[in-house]
């Protein structure tokens, strides 16, 4: 989630460490409770979430705040809440642990016309546990810790695997409809850092397409967008493929730098995002000067802009996958260029906030919230899409197995947009009925360990 600015954070902390004595005159009924004691945390978390919470409206005037703080919040939360967290910054244990955190890879469970189940990896980050470990998309999960994967317990299996600190996988290679070349592989859980950005230039007929492939949206990554698009002008790039389908958002600012990069005809006045609240965050509109100007490290528009492809047309790769600054991307390009989006429904976070903790000196608090506080629109006032964004191209990417590398050409998504660029036919541009996704390994909504998301 993005924070609006330096002066605004700085206003936002101050209001969080008074937030416990100004709401305090408020509500009388509320008892004066010891610091540190559970009591005296969940009055914190109640009076900033009276101050920022999207449906403040909707929290009961009297909550329990007997009860464990994670029980308490969760108490506080409005039933259309998909997306708020909270977690103890100085409690590991209240950090939900995902599959692609740990060990960093993902997968879906998959059904196939022969009713056979199979588990495939759907990604390996860059420099992961699973990386190193010799895992790639594309294999088949046979075994996990022993147990071969059945319609009967592959849910519980799969379920099994952030309770665990080592995994032991039989693995193998699609072949025919078959698992070939099977081997035993051991993942340690581990830590994985920031993902590079993997760029592609395609020409057929001297006419040249850029492909990107963009993890997430941290700040600080306005340099490289700029090099990458810096490099596809110098080459004369004139389609543009940006492939966001296991992208789970993050920084607004970095998401405006990209949209900054792909149109022609804006300027740095242009109006970028509508951020809508609650009566006391009420309604801020930011261009994409003002935006980028969020992160502190990002270059200004005019240096971003100098590499502007000036397209009229921009193609988006997505999947359920597909969330919150990525699906701001794609809604606030709209107004400003053809927006062709291929794949599947984007997960819906429409939806927008940032973390608060406790500023004070000392320190009382270590929880951090990480409240729903704006609805997103774009400069037409268009939004509203919790049921997510569905593409104009659907295409199942599990069509065709086995799943190729990301950035290959013949790849399932990249192929079928490369053929409306290149006016070629394919056969990737259809949901293949015959294969039924069971279930998916990771959740966007559980990456609370994340600064901004």
């Amino acid at each position: 989630m993005d924070n609006f600015s330096k002066f605004y954070i700085l206003v936002l902390l101050f209001l969080s460490s008074i937030a416990v004595n100004s709401c305090r005159s408020e509500e009388d009924a509320v008892p004066d409770f010891p610091d540190g004691s559970v009591e005296s945390i969940n009055v914190w978390v109640h009076d900033n979430m009276k101050r920022y919470y999207y449906w403040d409206g909707q929290m009961p005037s009297k909550p329990d705040y007997h009860l464990p703080v994670k029980k308490f919040f969760t108490s506080l939360l409005s039933q259309n809440d998909r997306f708020s967290s909270i977690v103890d910054t100085e409690d590991a244990s209240t950090y939900l642990r995902t599959v692609r955190n740990m060990y960093g890879f993902d997968y879906a469970v998959l059904q196939l016309a022969d009713g056979q189940i199979t588990a495939v990896i759907k990604l390996v980050l860059q420099d992961s546990p699973a990386q190193n470990s010799g895992l790639q998309r594309g294999m088949i999960i046979k075994k996990i810790n022993g147990s071969l994967i059945t319609l009967s317990n592959a849910e519980s299996l799969l379920n099994s695997i952030p309770d665990n600190t080592t995994l032991d996988l039989t693995v193998g290679e699609w072949k025919d409809g078959n698992s070939i070349n099977e081997k035993d592989i051991k993942v340690y859980y581990g830590f994985t850092f920031n993902q590079p950005i993997i760029s592609k230039i395609f020409n057929q007929n001297g006419k040249k397409t850029g492909y990107l492939y963009i993890y997430d949206f941290p700040d600080g990554m306005s340099h490289s967008l700029n090099q990458k698009f810096a490099e596809f002008k110098a080459n004369g790039v004139k389609d543009l493929v940006v492939d966001l389908r296991y992208n789970y958002g993050g920084s607004v600012a970095s998401a405006a730098v990209l949209c900054s990069l792909i149109p022609s005809g804006i300027t740095a006045d242009s109006p970028f995002i509508i951020y809508k609240g609650n009566k006391n965050g009420g309604e801020v509109k930011k261009t994409f000067a003002e935006q980028i100007a969020y992160d502190p490290a990002a270059s200004d528009f005019t240096s971003l802009h100098a590499n502007a492809l000036g397209l009229n047309r921009v193609f988006i790769l997505t999947s359920k996958n597909t969330a919150s600054a990525s699906e701001i991307v794609i809604n606030n390009l709209k107004p400003y260029l053809q927006v062709i989006q291929a794949g599947g429904t984007t997960l819906g976070k429409d939806m927008a906030g940032f973390s608060i903790t406790d500023e004070r000196k000392p320190k009382k608090i270590s929880w951090q919230l990480h409240p729903v506080i704006y609805k997103v629109y774009n400069a037409d006032g268009e939004g509203e899409y919790s049921s997510g964004i569905s593409p104009q191209v659907p295409i199942d990417e599990y069509a065709s197995l086995p799943l190729l590398p990301l950035g290959q050409s013949d790849e399932t998504l990249l192929q079928a947009v490369l053929g409306k660029i290149y006016s070629k036919s394919t056969n990737s541009e259809k949901t293949n009925s015959d294969v039924k996704i069971l279930s998916e390994s990771e959740r966007p909504f559980s990456l609370s360990n994340s600064k901004r998301y």
